[in-house]
């Protein structure tokens, strides 16, 4: 009797679905990954995902997601890749479940595992391409309050996902637009997370970073030293 009222019991316990993976655009921690998902034949979902690493090396895969895993070809004959996606609340946790054969898809410094975060529609890669082309609309008419108003956002809700490289270009044009509006604290305060580097030689960061990071990095720490000076009222 007492097994046959815990199994009626068990048996009425409300059941809790498993989370299902969502389409959409997903980007990690620091922008160097992005996972884009679509709704594909049969129910099935695709992918697209692309990450870099450093010294641009990169990571680039595609195809059908059955079950929470993708299964690629890999370079070694009778094997395969198999990435698992899991959903950690709107989130996905993106791995190699093939012991390393994924590695073909890769370059030496670059890995796509990690977790890919759903953005906010105003972070979306999309999202961040509309307000940079609203700014730039804005600040040629020298409507500087305006401009500020549309790259302030993308340092505010935006910065967990924004690719390195571009959070400082972003920097510097928001820093731009505050000191063209003469706010100089402002300005001093937007470009406070790039003035170690900027600080340094050019040399010094050669020596810092890969070859072809720091030549991506040179020119925008070559416009903060000059938008620092002008931060500090120096013409």
């Amino acid at each position: 009797m007492r097994l046959i009222l815990i199994t009626c019991l068990l048996a009425a316990l409300p059941t809790v679905a498993s989370p299902t993976i969502q389409p959409g655009e997903y980007l990690t921690e620091g922008g160097w990954g992005t996972l884009k998902i679509k709704p594909g034949k049969n129910k099935q979902l695709t992918f697209v995902l692309d990450a870099i690493g450093a010294n641009a090396h990169t990571c680039n895969l595609e195809g059908e997601i059955i079950n929470g895993r993708a299964t690629l070809e890999a370079e070694e004959e009778g094997k395969a890749c198999v990435v698992g996606f899991k959903p950690k609340g709107d989130d996905l946790e993106v791995a190699d479940r093939s012991e390393g054969y994924c590695r073909y898809y890769c370059g030496m410094r670059a890995s796509f595992e990690g977790l890919y975060i759903m953005p906010s529609a105003g972070c979306t890669l999309a999202g961040v391409r509309k307000a940079r082309k609203a700014f730039k609309q804005a600040y040629d008419k020298k409507a500087y309050a305006d401009a500020e108003a549309h790259l302030s956002p993308l340092l505010n809700n935006c910065n967990k996902t924004l690719n390195w490289l571009e959070e400082g270009w972003i920097r510097n044009d928001l820093a731009l637009a505050q000191y063209k509006s003469r706010n100089l604290l402002a300005c001093r305060e937007t470009l406070q997370a790039l003035a170690d580097d900027a600080a340094k030689t050019d040399a010094e960061l050669r020596e810092d970073y890969p070859p072809t990071d720091a030549e991506s990095y040179l020119p925008i720490m070559r416009a903060t030293r000059t938008n620092l000076k002008l931060c500090q009222g120096s013409r």
